[in-house]
């Protein structure tokens, strides 16, 4: 066991898709090297990274979404038909984990840690926190914190539709904050530089939902910007010493089809992570001593 205190250390978790295999690679080589943090927030794909972290199954990430990414049974326009999903939600969020490749329930529960999953409200817009270790074996929580408009239907916790936490909260810099964290650990899954734009997929998507969740569409009208100033407070942090961050070296497809590229990429995040291994344990034994202050974007 590496003797580190990371008791006053936040890890958040960008999402992507399928860009988090990369994220999936640093978490492995923190698994390697039993370094587990006791607060973790999770946004999208970040949020299934987490869960094979929490469960300490190393490579669990990268083996199931590389060996079912091209199966129509996990991506396939077919999913349509019978769940209003490109994925097909049953197969991967319940047979997956509970039947073909086990997940580990009792470990991930047994977590004594800080776990969220965050969530977009479709009603009121804003993003909700959920305890991720109280998660049902099919996975729900989950599947709501993935939830991308037009490609996932809207999924219901307690009877509210929610959608894809990322829309509200893209990179939950803010609730750790807010949580009294005073230094982080980010993985990001954009390169060096990267700011995000309103796409064609969003502004579709916006048309679809504006009578029905006006509140959901305001923002996904404000979440570019919202990014992009979230960006700008990471960058700040990293340079005054209040943030680590792991950012890919190059732009990852979201929806990467070639496996020899997935794996490269989960290769390249534990590369990335033995690399800057020395300059990861003095940022966590350092003691970060600023004033707090109320930070908003």
């Amino acid at each position: 066991m590496i003797p580190i205190n990371v008791n006053n250390t936040s890890l958040i978790l960008e999402g992507g898709t399928f860009r988090t295999v990369y994220t999936a690679g640093i978490l492995d080589g923190f698994l390697e090297s039993e370094i587990m943090f006791p607060y973790i927030l999770g946004i999208s794909a970040g949020a299934i990274s987490a869960c094979s972290y929490v469960s300490e199954q190393k490579n669990r990430t990268i083996r199931f979404l590389s060996t079912y990414r091209n199966d129509k049974r996990y991506v396939g326009m077919r999913n349509f038909l019978t769940e209003r999903s490109l994925f097909g939600l049953t197969f991967a969020y319940d047979t997956i984990p509970n039947q073909i490749d086990l997940f580990d329930w009792e470990t991930f529960q047994s977590f004594k840690g800080t776990l969220l999953f965050g969530v977009t409200n479709a009603y009121t817009g804003e993003v909700e926190y959920v305890d991720g270790k109280t998660m049902d074996k099919g996975a729900t929580i989950l599947r709501a914190s993935c939830a991308i408009p037009l490609l996932f239907p809207e999924i219901k916790l307690n009877g509210i539709p929610y959608y894809d936490g990322g829309l509200a909260d893209p990179i939950p810099i803010q609730k750790a904050i807010a949580d009294g964290y005073d230094k982080h650990v980010i993985i990001l899954t954009r390169e060096r530089g990267y700011r995000k734009v309103l796409d064609s997929q969003t502004k579709w998507a916006m048309k679809l939902f504006r009578k029905k969740y006006p509140q959901l569409v305001r923002a996904m009208e404000k979440r570019a910007d919202n990014y992009n100033k979230t960006m700008d407070l990471i960058e700040k942090m990293e340079q005054e010493g209040r943030a680590f961050v792991y950012r890919p070296p190059h732009a990852l497809k979201s929806f990467e089809k070639d496996t020899k590229v997935m794996w490269n990429s989960h290769k390249i995040g534990m590369e990335q992570f033995y690399d800057r291994a020395p300059e990861l344990l003095e940022f966590l034994a350092s003691n970060y001593v600023g004033k707090r202050k109320e930070m908003s974007l």
